[in-house]
């Protein structure tokens, strides 16, 4: 994984490494702390092990601090996830104290000195109510607001009134009557680490192989946590409506997140579905813990696929069309940020099994319509959702908090990427 600005040049260009150190130098010096809940698993610690490193790399002091939970601390914030994507939620006092006291606690043994503290998501949402405000807050949430359940909401808004900033990744995330700024960043992935850089295809095939994947079929993957929203089970009938036109494999290229308590359940209820084809080689499960093994897999695959019934962003899309792959996925939270309708893949409404089918059957009998959507596919991740933006746009927003410019004397820029213009 690169640790040094200089080594995106080849990727971005000098324009962007300019501007990006332009940026950075009216913010040389400070201290910025980023916190979440784990290091490892899931889409946030993976842009924090890109983004900390760089932070530093132009100047700018950054650290990342992990908040410890118990297993109840961590089924409860799962539970607080899911609420607030649409799920149901019975939010009694004890919750609400074992939410506060795992904050509280973290708090007496992390001491944070810094000039802007960027707290992500809300598993470590109640810290800044231990702590006296001295410097600007902003909470960074990366889930799916559309819908959140009204009391959680309620209780969370609580906490986010007293940052200064909240970034979310969608005006469709935007909270009517929230009295708290909100701005739109949109994720983004690192080309250079061990999941999205090039591959041999040499180095494609040896990973494959080790990992038990037999090539002399089509390959349609998902690559996701086991959790409910990504629907592992429904993409499970998908597949069948395919199979039926497309002799062709389902792969479930799977994760487990540190701070997620119910992925397992999730894998056992969906292997258990799968059995039978699992047992004739219609559908396989990897256990993606390892970076490049992932990569070579999204390089491997014909088609990779987003089953999704509610999504933050979902980065699985972003390192899918990196990887010059056709994507079919559901029109949900960010996605639709990143698909362009019959360019760089198909979206399709959630739940609509037969029509995600007939997207992916039409992708796979069409290999010349493929390879013109892979090219693209790749452009729209290098124009709008690799780390260098991500880094950009922190920089505006830290000197807009800390500076109220964008650290040349004029007003700060917009955070909008450029995709938006031609979703």
């Amino acid at each position: 994984m690169a640790k040094s600005l200089d080594e995106y040049r080849q990727t971005v260009g000098d324009d962007v490494i300019g501007e990006i150190y332009a940026r950075a130098r009216s913010l040389q010096g400070k201290h910025i702390v980023h916190v979440n809940s784990t290091s490892q698993g899931g889409g946030v610690a993976e842009i924090l092990s890109s983004l900390v490193p760089l932070m530093n790399d132009v100047g700018i002091e950054t650290d990342w601090r992990v908040l410890h939970g118990n297993s109840d601390f961590f089924t409860i914030t799962k539970k607080f996830h899911n609420a607030l994507q649409g799920g149901s939620l019975n939010l009694t006092d004890i919750k609400k104290q074992l939410y506060i006291q795992a904050n509280e606690a973290f708090s007496t043994y992390c001491h944070i000195d810094a000039d802007c503290l960027i707290v992500h998501d809300p598993q470590p949402l109640p810290l800044i109510k231990f702590y006296k405000k001295k410097v600007p807050w902003i909470w960074r949430c990366h889930v799916d607001l559309s819908y959140p359940d009204e009391d959680l909401w309620d209780f969370l808004k609580t906490f986010i009134m007293r940052y200064d900033l909240a970034i979310i990744s969608s005006e469709a995330y935007r909270k009517e009557g929230l009295p708290v700024e909100q701005r739109i960043v949109h994720p983004a992935i690192d080309p250079l680490s061990l999941k999205n850089m090039e591959l041999s295809n040499k180095d494609i095939l040896k990973y494959v192989y080790k990992s038990g994947i037999p090539t002399d079929k089509p390959l349609i993957t998902q690559v996701s946590r086991m959790d409910v929203w990504k629907d592992p089970e429904g993409l499970l009938e998908i597949f069948k409506l395919v199979k039926e036109k497309v002799d062709c494999r389902l792969l479930y290229c799977y994760d487990m997140a540190a701070d997620d308590p119910e992925g397992n359940a999730v894998y056992q209820r969906t292997y258990r579905k799968a059995k039978k084809m699992v047992e004739n080689g219609d559908v396989l499960f990897v256990l993606g813990n390892s970076q490049i093994v992932v990569n070579a897999i999204q390089r491997i695959s014909t088609v990779l696929v987003q089953n999704s019934i509610r999504e933050g962003f979902c980065l699985c899309v972003t390192e899918g069309l990196w990887k010059g792959k056709p994507v079919v996925a559901t029109r949900v939270g960010g996605i639709p940020h990143q698909l362009i309708e019959a360019e760089n893949g198909f979206l399709v409404d959630p739940l609509d099994r037969e029509a995600f089918a007939d997207r992916i059957v039409q992708i796979l009998q069409n290999p010349d319509m493929a390879e013109r959507m892979g090219r693209r596919a790749k452009e729209t991740v290098r124009e709008n959702f690799l780390t260098t933006r991500l880094l950009l746009d922190y920089l505006n927003l830290l000197n807009d908090v800390l500076w109220g410019s964008n650290g040349n004397g004029g007003t700060a820029v917009s955070l909008l990427p450029k995709v938006n213009a031609v979703v």
